[in-house]
């Protein structure tokens, strides 16, 4: 299966890297930024979507923010090919959000979300089938991990000693204004009650050295209580490992005769 990616940093580096050692998924191109000079992978850099195109990917898969969300899915889904976002937090936006179901609805190709660092995703999804009463998440990292974000200007990230709450509100805030750091509680979201339904936190902890997600939900299936400690990305401490690593289930799912 021949794979684009939109996206030449430290997702991109681990999906290369692992399709590299899989017989049936292959990177064919990245479609990079124009200050990127060196392909991450083993495959050619280039500069715009046609060029990527020209490749003929199966399926194309965004690992470079929400800025590219906006810019390639309604033209990825106008080729039919399948859009796999791992910035989720961009359809916080709900004009983008609109843009892309509506760009969906009529492509014979379709989106797909992959989970992130965020746990229960599927029992989540399942539970929302019998109705949701209450979903609500607290993600807590090292305070180093909100540097370079709004939290900047409301803390002093250097002299926290305990865990202090940066953040606390819905998810569509929290995506929109953490959108390198809140991509879990727009997953949530998606999965569960909907953006202003679901209750968000956000932690700069400095007793933490990985990511700490506690997701809860209520509901007629009962209720979920589910943490996960995720290691940060090797090359990126403001997202997880298993950014990265969702994606590559997804994949090897779409190449595998048994999926789970």
């Amino acid at each position: 299966m021949k794979i684009a990616l939109i996206g030449n940093g430290a997702i991109a580096k681990l999906v290369a890297q692992f399709c590299a050692q899989q017989q049936k998924l292959e990177v064919v191109a990245a479609l990079g930024l124009p200050t990127d000079t060196v392909s991450v992978g083993d495959y050619p850099l280039v500069r715009t979507l046609p060029e990527m195109l020209r490749f003929k990917p199966a399926l194309v898969v965004e690992c470079a923010g929400h800025s590219a969300v906006a810019a390639y899915a309604g033209p990825v889904l106008a080729e039919g090919l399948d859009f796999i976002i791992v910035s989720t937090g961009s359809l916080a936006d709900e004009a983008l959000w609109n843009a892309v179901k509506a760009a969906a609805d009529t492509s014979t190709g379709r989106v797909k979300l992959v989970a992130g660092a965020l746990p229960g995703v599927d029992a989540l999804a399942s539970g929302k089938l019998a109705g949701l009463s209450k979903v609500t998440l607290r993600s807590s990292k090292p305070p180093r991990a909100w540097k370079g974000t709004p939290a900047e200007q409301t803390h002093n990230l250097d002299a926290i000693a305990a865990p202090t709450v940066i953040f606390s509100g819905n998810a569509r805030q929290a995506a929109l204004t953490f959108p390198k750091n809140a991509n879990v509680a727009a997953t949530a979201a998606l999965a569960g009650l909907g953006f202003e339904a679901t209750t968000v936190q956000l932690v700069a902890d400095p007793g933490v050295t990985q990511n700490v997600h506690h997701l809860e939900a209520e509901g007629a299936f009962g209720r979920l209580n589910l943490r996960i400690e995720a290691n940060p990305s090797p090359d990126n401490p403001k997202t997880s490992h298993m950014a990265a690593l969702s994606i590559m289930r997804l994949l090897q799912n779409e190449a595998a005769p048994i999926v789970i």
